[in-house]
């Protein structure tokens, strides 16, 4: 057995970390969602996302992905035990930020009349006022976060995302949309929520990371934190244009409870993010620290690429066969006009996530930034002249595809470009196995979907169904490999001895 690698180790530990705010996180977000759905019509919560839309687009240029630049250049100081830079990292991004997204703060609340007449939605205006106040609040939560990523202490990350901010979003969304507070008490949560997980978050890192924290401040120059950041300061429009464009695009073409109907196929496929978003915030540091390790890289890659494969495929088989199921059952039956959402999404998300994420983590890991900036000018053009192109015809399906596009695209431009750069590819024979182990879980799933009628047994029998037959082939086919066992034993010691690894592996 060859010498272990500390990093998949860390990567495992801090993954399962997450994981489970992750999973706590998704649970309150379907769970708010639900809510919100039976409370509130579909247009309400049609104008709420176009308004949370615009708030999230703005936010991304507010903070110039200052807060990227933490969890890059902070390990390395770190690791070279220069504290002082490592701190004036942080205290330099925080400082610019507040006053960057003060200022677009002011300007959209300057503007939310036009935002209304544009989307023809007057309502937006007062929406926009209310919600330009989390513009900076997002940016000193997103330097939070990128902290908790540098110093590698996910947990914390994990209380202030993952547990306080939805916990309480939900506490003060329900209690209002039951006193009759529609779109005013869906507003009011998500700014309390956000300020509350500030407030704690903050409280949280000074505390556990005082002995960073109580350093001598040495400013670093400017010059590298900029060159960084800026370019990737589109990659965050990434995530905007998976979803947020579209929203845009379909709140100008249709109206708003197209919108809403949408958005909860949006959020349905999106669900395969969870195993990627666990892994990813402690990925990056770890390839930031051995970049010039390429053969390192490349192992640590691999391992990563099965394991959000490996979990992520029959996940995406569940939800692409059963989403009318899932969408009437989990929300109302006038949603399940979604479905066709639901399956590009998750076809489009799983491919895009095994190979390095919407936001290029892995070139962001190995210092091309520039790259990432020119991948997010792509998506930007595919994403959006699809979706103009073709959702006046096909309507949110159409918004799909331009969604689902994009997906595909930066996968595929992320694969080709980390070969031609440095020779990395995730493709082996083991990543074989769990890519063919999803063949026999879809044939085992289809009978179950066109044979049962009930909307609510569908949508428990299919996981066991395609699940199941997933694992039984990964054990037929001896696809457990000496990696996964050690990924496994820093999640669970007892998941570590069922893992059938074989001899040799060993």
């Amino acid at each position: 057995m060859t010498d272990q690698d500390e990093g998949v180790s860390t990567l495992a530990k801090q993954g399962s970390i997450t994981f489970v705010g992750n999973v706590v996180n998704g649970v309150f977000g379907f769970a708010i969602v639900m809510l919100m759905t039976r409370f509130v019509s579909p247009s309400v919560y049609g104008l709420f996302v176009l308004a949370t839309s615009v708030i999230l687009f703005m936010q991304v240029f507010a903070n110039l992905g200052l807060p990227l630049a933490i969890d890059y250049f902070v390990p390395q100081y770190l690791d070279e035990k220069e504290y002082g830079k490592a701190k004036g990292v942080i205290v330099q991004v925080t400082a610019t930020v507040l006053v960057t997204s003060s200022v677009v703060a002011f300007a959209l609340a300057a503007s939310s009349e036009l935002f209304g007449e544009l989307f023809q939605e007057p309502s937006m205006r007062i929406a926009l006022l209310f919600l330009s106040v989390t513009i900076p609040m997002l940016a000193i939560y997103n330097v939070l976060l990128t902290s908790y990523y540098s110093i590698k202490k996910l947990q914390y990350r994990v209380i202030m995302r993952d547990l306080v901010r939805p916990i309480v979003r939900f506490g003060v969304t329900a209690g209002l949309l039951l006193v009759g507070y529609g779109l005013l008490g869906l507003i009011v949560g998500y700014v309390v929520g956000l300020f509350v997980a500030i407030t704690i978050g903050a409280a949280v890192f000074t505390y556990k990371a005082w002995d960073l924290l109580s350093r001598p401040v040495e400013f670093v120059s400017p010059g590298p934190l900029v060159t960084y950041s800026v370019p990737l300061a589109m990659t965050s429009v990434v995530f905007v244009l998976m979803g947020h464009v579209d929203y845009f695009v379909l709140g100008y073409f249709l109206d708003s409870d197209d919108v809403g109907i949408y958005r909860v196929g949006y959020m349905l496929g999106s669900g395969l993010m969870i195993i990627f978003n666990s892994l990813s915030p402690v990925f990056k540091p770890l390839i930031a620290e051995t970049r010039d390790d390429i053969e390192l890289v490349e192992r640590r890659f691999r391992i990563m690429a099965r394991w959000i494969a490996g979990i992520t495929l029959p996940i995406a088989i569940v939800l692409s066969l059963g989403a009318s199921s899932y969408l009437a059952v989990l929300y109302t039956p006038q949603y399940a006009e979604a479905n066709a959402v639901v399956a590009l999404l998750a076809g489009a998300f799983l491919f895009n996530v095994t190979f390095g994420g919407p936001d290029g983590s892995l070139l962001q890991g190995l210092g091309y930034s520039r790259i990432v900036f020119a991948n997010t000018l792509t998506l930007f053009g595919a994403n959006f002249l699809a979706s103009v192109a073709l959702v006046p015809v096909l309507g949110i399906e159409g918004a799909a595809i331009g969604s689902a596009t994009a997906l595909f695209l930066v996968g595929g431009l992320t694969l080709f470009e980390i070969y031609v750069l440095d020779g990395i590819h995730p493709f082996t024979r083991d990543f074989a196995k769990i890519v063919g182990a999803g063949v026999p879980a879809a044939i085992a799933g289809v009978p179950v979907v066109y044979f049962l009628e009930s909307d609510l047994l569908v949508a428990a029998v299919l996981p066991i169904a395609v699940v199941g037959t997933y694992l039984f082939t990964l054990i037929a086919t001896d696809a457990f490999t000496d990696a996964d066992a050690q990924m496994a034993a820093e999640f669970s010691p007892t998941l570590e001895k069922w893992l059938p690894v074989g001899p040799f592996d060993r």
